[in-house]
């Protein structure tokens, strides 16, 4: 069974900052990739930052500059360090690990969500 627990959400004003953490745990091999993802109220579910094991990254053109994801491979765990936040930053936000070898299987996982709210 693959877990992936996030923390670091809350409510933070315009031009704050926060750090987002994923760590996955279980009877992992290896992962792909990992990436966040972010669903506000009334809208569809979006990429917002996604890395490789290899370190290759990809973001949303919405958070280039002001979003950085960061991975430790030993520890299976993914980081998003969120600046410079705007309302419209405000969702809950999915750490996603795709490509996880568990045995024989390959699969992808999510996790709960956690609140961001950027509000003065």
């Amino acid at each position: 069974q693959v877990q992936l627990v996030e923390s670091g959400g809350g409510l933070v004003q315009p031009g704050g900052s926060l750090r987002l953490s994923c760590a996955a745990s279980g009877s992992i091999f290896s992962i792909y990739a990992m990436g966040w993802y972010r669903q506000a109220p009334g809208k569809q579910r979006e990429l917002v930052a996604a890395i490789t094991s290899g370190g290759s990254t990809n973001y949303a053109d919405s958070v280039k500059g002001r979003f950085t994801i960061s991975r430790d491979n030993a520890k299976n765990t993914v980081y998003l360090q969120m600046n410079s936040l705007k309302p419209e930053d405000t969702a809950v936000y999915y750490c996603n690990a795709d490509g996880v070898v568990v045995v024989t299987t390959v699969m992808s996982y999510w996790g709960q969500g956690t609140q961001v709210t950027v509000s003065s």
